[in-house]
């Protein structure tokens, strides 16, 4: 069987491509994990295109791995077997904007900055859960590995907004998940049997989602930045408790980074928001009141005159806090993202600190505070990905940083393929056993994104 003209035949000669210089490209990411080998690379624009493709790789066991906007860069959409890397970016369609139910329909290859100015154009008392990504990175590709976005302390993860979504099994049957299974209207994916976790999570291991509709949210008139500073480590917990505790956040943030030294220092970082100017001014006033109470102890102090460049980098959306990083001359940046419990911050950052010392790194922190209580913290490592010196220091960082996350209780966010050994080596062996005959189920040949979530 000639793979290649089978290919040709579903998509065309221009949306199919095995050039090696083409290859290349889907062979890595920006991250620091070492590059695989890629077979073919193919750009449905249709359902029923992705459809004849599954079918075609599981007729004949080639791996496929979908991909959105491939910025997750612990290389989860870099096939681990070879095979097809399906990218979805062509599949852009932005469907419907239900305003008044408030949910976007949109197929897989929508990216975030294509939603979110199509939003600003022709509805602009609405938003979206923006994370802070590229623009070209996916609205589904984030949902889909439980990704966060500039409303998440308020509102929850991006995974957490899903109404209904189309997926097609490697198999060739067409799914849809919530009220769209049972009419025309995709507003809402419950009081059913909830199937969306069959694909959210699972890093395109069980299939391809093709649409999905995500909630809009009320988008305030006045948006306003305050922070605060520490030095002191202990007060983190009670911190951020306290500030959510309050429940009246857009966005919440914590950054710290070695260099520049006026950077060197822990900031609380609260995106306030409001509809009239009153709100904004209550709630500002609040929180002064609740950080004065830190204050008074010398514990923390108010920043009065924010760098208006600062203040612009963190009311953007999303707040590009990540580029307070130190990016060294190669252009290589990876992080873990650990998903903690608030009252394990300050034993993470203690011994993250010891992890950036042993590999000579510079520290850079970016933290966001998560609806419920829970953080994501983000060890983050710049490096020269033309000195493969520093490249093999990230990656033994990384694999400190991941064992840290595992040993304070913690889960690692969008784990690289040897994170989800470590999750599934701690994890109950019957939820493992589970996995497994789900997985064999929803892929009975193993060729969706094979060597991610392996359960042997």
């Amino acid at each position: 069987m000639d793979i290649m003209s089978a290919l040709t035949r579903i998509v065309g000669n221009d949306r199919v491509s095995n050039n090696p210089e083409e290859l290349f490209i889907y062979s890595r990411d920006s991250g620091a994990q070492p590059p695989r080998h890629v077979d073919f690379v193919i750009m449905p624009t249709t359902v029923d295109e992705v459809r004849s493709i599954l079918l075609l790789a599981d007729e004949f066991k080639i791996p496929i791995t979908p991909l959105g906007g491939g910025f997750t860069l612990s290389a989860l959409v870099v096939p681990n077997r070879g095979g097809i890397v399906m990218d979805l970016r062509r599949m852009d369609r932005i469907i419907e904007v239900d305003e008044i139910n408030r949910y976007a329909l949109i197929e897989a290859g929508v990216s975030q900055g294509s939603l979110k100015s199509y939003l600003e154009k022709n509805h602009p008392r609405l938003q979206h859960s923006t994370p802070e990504a590229p623009p070209t990175a996916t609205v589904v590709g984030n949902v889909l590995i439980q990704g966060h976005g500039h409303i998440s302390p308020r509102y929850g993860l991006n995974s957490d907004m899903v109404s209904g979504m189309e997926a097609v099994l490697p198999t060739g049957e067409i799914c849809r998940i919530g009220s769209c299974s049972l009419g025309s209207s995709w507003f809402t994916r419950g009081p059913l049997p909830d199937l969306s976790g069959l694909f959210i999570g699972w890093l395109g291991t069980t299939g391809v989602v093709t649409k999905l509709s995500i909630k809009l949210y009320p988008k305030p008139t006045y948006r306003e930045v305050i922070v605060f500073k520490s030095d002191d480590v202990n007060l983190m917990t009670d911190a951020i408790f306290e500030a959510t505790y309050l429940d009246m956040l857009e966005d919440f943030f914590i950054i710290n980074q070695e260099k520049p030294d006026w950077l060197n220092h822990i900031f609380y970082v609260l995106i306030l928001s409001g509809h009239f100017k009153e709100e904004l001014e209550l709630k500002k006033t609040a929180y002064k009141r609740l950080f004065k109470e830190f204050k008074d102890g010398g514990r923390v102090e108010f920043v009065e005159h924010l760098h208006p460049a600062l203040e612009k980098r963190f009311l953007d959306v999303p707040p590009l806090a990540a580029l307070a990083a130190d990016f060294r001359k190669g252009g290589g940046f990876e992080y873990t993202g650990a998903i903690l419990p608030i009252t394990k911050v300050p034993e993470a950052w203690r011994k993250g600190m010891e992890i950036f010392r042993k590999y000579d790194m510079m520290c850079s922190y970016v933290h966001q505070v998560l609806m419920g209580n829970s953080i994501m913290f983000g060890f983050n490592y710049s490096f020269n990905r033309a000195d493969e010196v520093e490249i093999h220091k990230t990656r033994k960082a990384l694999e400190e940083s991941n064992r840290l996350t595992y040993d304070l209780g913690g889960i690692v966010w969008k784990g690289e393929v040897a994170a989800q050994k470590l999750a599934l080596e701690r994890m109950d062996s019957n939820t493992v056993d589970l996995m497994r005959r789900i997985k064999k189920v929803m892929d009975p040949r193993g060729i969706m994104n094979p060597g991610n979530w392996d359960l042997g």
